[in-house]
């Protein structure tokens, strides 16, 4: 599931199935990893993104939601 939405975020490649994994199709995707400048400039936003997030307080307010829909 997170290896998808890395895909679908645009921030990486989308997994590749365990059954259809090769040698070839692993080097070509890492290849492709390392080489992808648009790819790269999207994960760099991405991760200032994250870090400029505050989590602890994202986690409570979620918690606290979740609490007030059961009274």
């Amino acid at each position: 599931m997170w290896g998808q939405r890395v895909a679908d975020l645009g921030v990486g490649l989308s997994p590749i199935p365990y059954k259809e994994l090769s040698v070839e199709g692993l080097a070509a995707a890492i290849q492709v990893a390392v080489s992808d400048e648009a790819m790269r400039s999207r994960a760099i936003a991405l991760g200032q993104k994250i870090r400029a997030e505050d989590g602890i307080a994202n986690a409570i307010e979620a918690f606290d939601r979740h609490l007030s829909l059961q009274k």
